[in-house]
This record gives structure tokens, C-alpha cells and sequence, in this order.
């Protein structure tokens, strides 16, 4: 996932990103978020990469992404952004197990928890942990991801909880058997 703060040259990270990783373009506010939305859709299709928009429907088509990433206050309008029926993976942010149920409810392909571990992300929020992300995982049919504070060390403990893989901003390219169509990395 890009980051305006956390990762301000995103085609740096794009660069080290082994094919078939899902890369979430979010960088919302930056100037030329287009222009950089290009850039980066080309990078990500010659390195075998799948990009994805967050938050801008119609931009993720001009962009010719693969997929469409709602944040959490997008999903209840999930129809406007990305009708059903539509063959589009849509993924969601959600950040408790309130909003995971709403985002599974309202279709998505795919959920991304967080902050599960203290991250520099969400600086003071409390972290889900591993129970609260396993319950979640258990609970729904939607695969989840888990993103916020996961690093190589905690990586199996979370694979444990039944998340169907990992994602990060700045530390980790994620694993997903989803949609998407990734089977590894």
C-alpha cells in the first residue's frame, strides 16, 4: 500500500516488488496524483505487478488498474463505486470487526484489517491483536489481510489467525490466495 508520509517515492518500493504482489496506490492528496497513478500503473504492469486505485473508480479505469480499494468510509457506497454484478475485485479497509462484517456484507473480494500490531500508520490507535484478527478471520467468508505492525518475525502468528495473507506499507509486500489471483510471493 503507498503512503503519502510513509513511502513518498512509491516506484522505489514498486522496484523491489517480486511479480504477481498486489500494490494499492493510495497517495490521495499528492499533486499529480494521476500523473504518479500512470508512472506507477506502467512500472507495476512491466514488472508483472497488480495495481490497484484506492478511493477513485473512475481513475482506476483510466489507469487501466486491476482492481478498486475502498476505504473504510467508501464501503456502505459501495454500489456507486463498484455496482454489483460488476467483475471487478473490490477490496476494503476496515479497522474493527464492525466495519469487516459491513465491508463482507456489502460484497467486497477482499478485506484489509488493520492496524492489527502498533503502527506508525494509525500513531495511538489501539491495535486489534492477534485474537481480535483471528475472530474476524473465523467470522466471515471474505479472505482478510492483515496489515499494520507486521513484521518478518510476527508474520507466522498472524498467518495463524486465518488471515489469508499479509499486507504492508512500508515493510512487507503481502501474500494472498484471494481474487486477485496471487498465490504466494
Amino acid at each position: 500500500m503507498t503512503d503519502t508520509q510513509r513511502t513518498p517515492d512509491p516506484a522505489a518500493h514498486l522496484a523491489r516488488l517480486t511479480p504477481g504482489t498486489v500494490v494499492v496506490f493510495r497517495h490521495y492528496d499528492a499533486p499529480g496524483r494521476e500523473i504518479l497513478g500512470r508512472r506507477l500503473a506502467r512500472l507495476a504492469r512491466r514488472k508483472g505487478l497488480i495495481f490497484v486505485v484506492a478511493g477513485d473508480r473512475r481513475m482506476a479505469r483510466r489507469l487501466g488498474a486491476q482492481g478498486l480499494h475502498l476505504p473504510e468510509g467508501m464501503v456502505a457506497r459501495r454500489p456507486r463505486f463498484a455496482p454489483p454484478g460488476d467483475r471487478w475485485p473490490v477490496s476494503a479497509a476496515a479497522h474493527d470487526e464492525r466495519s469487516a462484517r459491513r465491508a463482507a456484507r456489502m460484497g467486497v473480494d477482499l478485506i484489509l484489517m488493520s492496524p492489527v500490531f502498533p503502527t506508525g500508520s494509525h500513531p495511538g490507535t489501539t491495535p486489534l491483536g492477534l485474537r481480535r484478527l483471528a475472530k474476524v478471520c473465523r467470522s466471515l467468508r471474505t479472505p482478510v489481510l492483515a496489515l499494520g505492525g507486521v513484521d518478518p518475525g510476527s508474520a507466522r502468528r498472524v498467518l495463524n489467525t486465518g488471515a489469508a495473507g499479509i499486507a504492508g506499507i512500508g515493510a512487507l509486500p503481502h501474500l494472498c490466495r484471494d481474487r486477485f489471483g496471487i498465490h504466494g510471493s
